[in-house]
């Protein structure tokens, strides 16, 4: 059976103070330290949350003005598309202007070169048929 002596009571007593030597000098200490790194903790994780929440921003931002060039360049390009195909029809009509114009020229001297060639070969022909003719007939004309 146990007895309850002097021993008992005093080692109740050892205990209680121990635990309050424990509580004052281990325990209140270590909770505090627990305290600070949690609060440290929640205070990084928040800044993390700032800056993630900026980054994010930044990122929209990004693409929004990336977006934007893209549309001004796509503009400008499909523009400049257009200067180009309305250059490129000025510039075919007058080649086609020019091209007519030389052919019709070529045609006009090619006609006026044909004329003066029969003009030509007709009194060369004149004169040979008279050279000809004086040569059969034995006299002149």
């Amino acid at each position: 059976m146990i007895n309850l002596d002097l021993a008992f009571f005093i080692q109740i007593i050892n205990f209680g103070i121990l635990v309050l030597v424990l509580n004052l000098f281990l325990y209140k200490p270590l909770r505090a330290v627990l305290a600070k790194r949690r609060e440290e903790i929640e205070s990084s994780r928040e800044r993390t949350g700032a800056v993630d929440q900026q980054v994010q921003e930044k990122v929209a931002e990004y693409e929004a003005r990336l977006r934007d060039a893209k549309a001004e360049v796509g503009a400008k390009r499909a523009e400049l598309v257009k200067e180009a195909q309305a250059e490129e029809a000025t510039v075919l009509d007058k080649a086609r202007a020019e091209a007519a114009a030389s052919v019709a020229s070529i045609r006009e001297r090619i006609a006026k070169e044909s004329a003066d060639a029969r003009t030509m070969l007709q009194q060369q022909a004149q004169v040979l048929s008279g050279d000809i003719c004086e040569k059969i007939l034995g006299r002149s004309l």
